[in-house]
């Protein structure tokens, strides 16, 4: 298909665009930018004035729930959530039941997803058998079948020996570890960041030094062996200050945020809501403070939507009883505009840590628009305003913090490969 699209404002942060000008894309890839190719007719025109064209969001942490989970999610109902957002490409966390830690899991859920021909889905394959922490998986054959790289999800690895082996195993391979640190032993039982919040409800804590006793360790493994590792959804202030330090002296280290945490705090667990019990837990005023001053000095790489779809018998409980995640999916680039807007960060920095960003954490070559471009493109309305109806979602989760918040910013269209694949 041959689609025009016009008068829109071209943003593309991996070339530091912020242009109006027109695109053109011929079958799966953008044919030019400006001026039309020769000989091109347009099978569809899009009017994209007073709107943004960018590349296709990029999301780091989505689980899709297959297999195992589909009285939680399917499929179906995350990959229309996701082209709804505006992402087309993301990464799918291993915890699924059972793992991903057998090459034919990969390659079903590789076909499963392709055959749908929406979003581009990216397997994290499991660093160690069934999640036990204590046998490595096949790294080498889960990466032929289509892994990008190698995670624990949220289960824990307490044997540091066993961190070690994986790190020199995936650095030979040349693979990522993906942890998201937590010390198992610091945070066992608790529900809530350590601070007077949690206190004054009663609610089991897990402090900040459970997060940074386990960069401390991953640090030292990652100098030891040098072994190229994603922290994922860091949340404290100390966290994010070690993991600058660990950038400046050359460690290949990088690190993501949930876009949850740009916004929230403790305070916003305040009055109960399961909605705010999230992994890592809300933190401080100031941890948050750090997240938004790591994202616009460059520690903090990119931020994710940490999408995890639950069914309401999980979360309508009592807070600390309640399985902890949001949906996140067809929030993040809204939450992403919330956040340029409160701290009058440029849209185009923004945008990078959804697109760009994460493609090359990825490996992949998606996230810009390029001429010969991969045509994985979003086109939304920054100014139109919605209020948040968990009911409206088009994920099979309506577990989110911010219903009944009034947001700005609505995808309209989002064209994966050249495809329309939302209107």
């Amino acid at each position: 298909m041959n689609i025009h699209i016009k008068g829109g404002r071209l943003l593309d942060p991996a070339n530091g665009l912020d242009v109006a000008k027109d695109v053109y894309v011929c079958g799966a890839d953008v044919a030019s930018i400006g001026e039309a190719p020769a000989g091109f007719n347009a099978d569809r025109t899009i009017d994209a004035s007073g709107l943004i064209v960018c590349p296709g969001l990029v999301d780091l942490a989505a689980r899709l729930r297959e297999p195992g989970q589909e009285y939680r999610a399917t499929l179906d109902s995350e990959t229309v959530a996701a082209v709804a957002g505006g992402i087309t490409s993301l990464a799918c966390p291993p915890d699924t039941e059972p793992p991903l830690d057998e090459p034919g899991l990969v390659e079903m859920l590789k076909y499963r997803a392709r055959s749908r021909n929406l979003v581009q889905v990216y397997p994290v394959g499991a660093l160690t058998q069934a999640f036990e922490g204590r046998k490595l998986t096949e790294m080498s054959e889960l990466g032929e079948a289509g892994c990008v790289a190698f995670s624990q999800g949220d289960a824990p690895l307490p044997d540091a020996r066993v961190l070690l082996r994986a790190m020199q195993y995936a650095a030979t391979i040349g693979y990522p570890v993906w942890l998201r640190p937590q010390d198992p032993n610091l945070a066992a039982g608790g529900v809530a960041h350590d601070g007077e919040v949690a206190t004054r409800l009663g609610l089991p804590t897990i402090p900040a030094v459970a997060e940074t006793a386990a960069v401390s360790t991953i640090l030292l493994l990652v100098r030891e062996t040098g072994a190229r590792v994603h922290l994922c959804r860091l949340s404290s202030a100390d966290a994010i200050d070690m993991v600058r330090q660990a950038k400046s002296i050359g460690l290949d280290v990088s690190c993501d945020v949930s876009v949850n945490h740009v916004h929230l705090c403790d305070l916003d667990i305040a009055y109960f809501d399961s909605n705010c019990h999230l992994i890592p837990p809300l933190r401080g005023q100031r941890d948050r403070d750090a997240i938004r001053a790591g994202l616009l000095d460059g520690t903090i790489d990119a931020i994710c939507s940490d999408h995890t779809p639950l069914d309401d018998d999980d979360k309508q409980l009592p807070f600390a009883e309640a399985e902890p995640g949001a949906t996140g999916l067809e929030l993040l680039l809204p939450l992403a505009l919330k956040w340029v807007n409160e701290t009058g960060v440029s849209l185009v920095d923004a945008l990078a840590c959804l697109t760009t960003a994460p493609a090359r954490l990825l490996g992949l070559s998606v996230g810009r628009l390029d001429a010969g471009a991969r045509a994985d493109m979003c086109i939304f309305d920054p100014a139109m305003r919605w209020r948040v109806d968990s009911s409206q979602l088009r994920s099979q989760g309506y577990n989110t913090p911010f219903t009944g918040h009034e947001l700005e910013g609505k995808v309209l269209y989002t064209i994966v490969g050249g495809q329309i694949v939302y209107e």
